[in-house]
């Protein structure tokens, strides 16, 4: 019996051993960019059904769970060569879904039956781009979305019929309005027109009554509604930053343009635009994030609800993706920093998850590395909030660093799994990230801090977080990497070309090099934002010389580290022919150069294959000039 022991603990031994190996081992490339086959879960009404999207090699289609009994679940679209882009149910028998053709910048609506899986087209292909008007519901057997077919500028607003109707249009954009809002009803009685740097609030009573203006303010300050207090017409909940720094939740009368009380706000940071039930017509909660999201519930009963879930999890972080009208089915998408989680349906009744579909599901066997959260000061007192992911060897000083300034630039870095970073600590590095001045999420007056900043005090922010790092003793300085993704790579070039002495080598994908073409190429649904822009990041026309000093095209021949960029040739916001001439002075000078180009992709890209391939040249890159790995 002790001999048995004996032989199955060295089993044991040498299994664990074999799995640490593997843990701890370079994960392929393709399991971190490889797009999940599942993904966009949303449960019926009624709670008997979960739909969602599965992908394929030539196409993307709708799916169905029966979660009653198993052996009803099946396909509903069977499209090939043709992906289906977004869905929302409009019943409990009926899927709403779109079919958007970016090579030919077309759209298709249709809806597919639950039960017979028949699929009818209710908008024939159609020129331009189509949104969804918030809440999406039908109304009348029919249902309402934005369209800029008329004009490729501006979106008008028309009713979809469900019986096969020609659509009508029932609201014509004089060219000004940019949003609408939909009651409970279904009706559209709230607008928002801007004129680029004024946006105004409309209401009106009834669809045959004229928008009236009821509140205007400057482009900082603004109204986001949440949804409708009960049944009333009158009455929202919204995040409000007037008269304040931070979004806060307030009751705001659309009536008479009047915030009527304020029910939280944050000291340090906005609120989330999430926490509203259209089905009850409530506020259950008010999320925001420090250095992790978190919670302040105002309905007991879905805090407990929540709470339960949060048990059943064991330290997973998790968001809501969809819940049913009565609140018994919870589809949530887990996560932490070291895991990318799963997707899982909440029962109310039994008290269990049930999983739907793994996240990243190639990267469930594998140790990933640490998230932690980091602040520092910026050379003029600015508090700097960002995030540091240490290597999986557990090494925390002396390390080579990929500094990775987030895309935007008016967006921000959030705790939990992101594939990207993750990449890069498997290979060895340490990956910092920053929230600089411009970032969103820290009120109106750190946002609009980094306005014309683009190579000025953002720059600065960024190096700021290098000498922090140096200082503390976490980074190698002869070891520091720049890269980043649109405004991230603007930052990697920008970099390049004058604080070359602080890194060792920059990388780009789809960074702008000419801010003169980012606004000449502009999308021309874009061009009603135009003077917003403006002010945000500069004129071209007025302020040329500000955008000739802080355009990386103008300033190539002062590179002097290894460069890497990769640019799509589709990229509206950044030309091949700029990215060509970038690269050709750099090679002038006798600078080393990857350069990628993908013919068919655009800023972001779609192909999995060419991500993956970026990556894969990315990786190479970085070990000859950081000698990691």
């Amino acid at each position: 019996m002790l001999k048995y022991l004996g032989i199955l603990s060295l089993v044991l031994l040498f299994f664990i051993s074999c799995q640490s190996t593997r843990q701890e081992a370079l994960i392929p490339i393709e399991n971190f960019f490889s797009t999940p086959e599942k993904s966009h879960f949303q449960v019926a009404p009624n709670g008997k059904y979960i739909a969602y999207l599965e992908k394929s090699e030539r196409g993307q289609n709708i799916f169905l769970k029966d979660l009653s009994n198993e052996k009803l679940s099946k396909q509903l679209t069977t499209f090939e060569d043709q992906k289906v882009s977004s869905f929302y149910w409009g019943s409990n028998e009926e899927l709403i879904f779109s079919i958007d053709d970016i090579q030919t910048h077309t759209v298709q609506l249709y809806v597919v039956d639950v039960k017979t899986a028949s699929v009818r087209n209710i908008l024939p292909t159609t020129k331009g781009k189509m949104r969804w008007i918030s809440p999406s519901k039908i109304n009348d057997r029919s249902i309402i979305v934005a369209l800029n077919e008329r004009d490729s500028t501006f979106f008008d607003v028309y009713k979809i019929s469900l019986t096969g109707k020609p659509k009508e249009m029932i609201i014509r954009n004089p060219g000004n309005m940019i949003q609408w809002y939909t009651a409970g009803s279904g009706d559209i009685h709230l607008a928002w027109t801007s004129d680029s740097i004024e946006e105004s609030l409309l209401y009106r009573p009834h669809v045959n009554a004229p928008f009236k203006e009821v509140e205007r303010n400057d482009f900082t300050e603004s109204i986001v509604p949440l949804g409708y207090v009960k049944s009333s017409t009158t009455l929202i909940y919204a995040l409000s930053n007037i008269n304040r720094d931070k979004y806060a939740l307030v009751e705001y009368n659309v009536a008479e343009g009047k915030e009527v009380r304020k029910l939280y706000e944050h000291p340090q940071v906005d609120l989330e635009a999430s926490g509203y039930s259209v089905q009850l017509q409530e506020m259950l909660y008010s999320a925001y994030i420090t250095d992790k999201e978190e919670k302040l519930f105002f309905n007991a009963k879905v805090e407990k609800l929540y709470a339960a879930i949060a048990d059943e999890l064991e330290g997973f972080q998790f968001k809501v993706i969809d819940r049913d009208s009565a609140l018994t089915k919870i589809v949530i998408r887990t996560y932490t920093d070291v895991n990318p989680g799963a997707i899982y349906y909440y029962d109310v009744a039994d008290r269990e998850l049930h999983k739907l579909a793994d996240n990243y599901p190639k990267l469930q066997n594998y140790k990933l590395a640490t998230m932690e959260p980091i602040a520092y000061q910026s050379r003029d007192g600015q508090t700097i909030h960002g995030y540091l992911t240490f290597p999986v060897s557990g090494a925390r000083k002396n390390l080579p660093v990929i500094v990775m300034p987030h895309d935007g630039p008016h967006r921000r870095d959030v705790w939990g799994f992101q594939p990207n970073v993750q990449f890069l600590a498997n290979r060895g590095y340490a990956v910092f990230q920053m929230n600089y001045r411009g970032s969103v999420g820290y009120g109106k007056m750190f946002w609009s801090a980094g306005f014309k900043q683009w190579g000025g005090k953002i720059q600065e922010d960024i190096l700021d977080g290098v000498d922090w790092l140096v200082a503390s003793g976490v980074a190698d300085k002869h070891k520091i990497g720049i890269f980043g993704e649109g405004f991230g790579g603007y930052a990697a070039l920008f970099a390049a070309c004058f604080q070359s002495s602080k890194f060792k080598c920059a990388a780009s994908i789809s960074g702008y090099t000419n801010l003169f073409t980012y606004f000449r190429d502009v999308p021309p649904f874009f061009k009603p934002y135009l003077q917003k822009f403006y002010q945000v990041i500069g004129n071209p026309t007025t302020e040329s010389d500000l955008f000739k000093a802080i355009s990386p095209v103008f300033h190539a021949d002062k590179v002097s580290i290894p460069v890497f960029l990769v640019q799509g040739g589709k990229d509206r916001y950044n030309s091949v022919t700029d990215a060509n001439l970038f690269v050709q002075k750099i090679q002038q000078n006798k600078v080393p150069v990857t350069y990628l180009l993908m013919d068919d992709e655009g800023k972001r890209f779609k192909n999995d294959a060419h991500i993956i391939q970026s990556y894969q040249e990315l990786e190479n890159f970085l070990k000859v000039n950081l000698g990691n790995k």
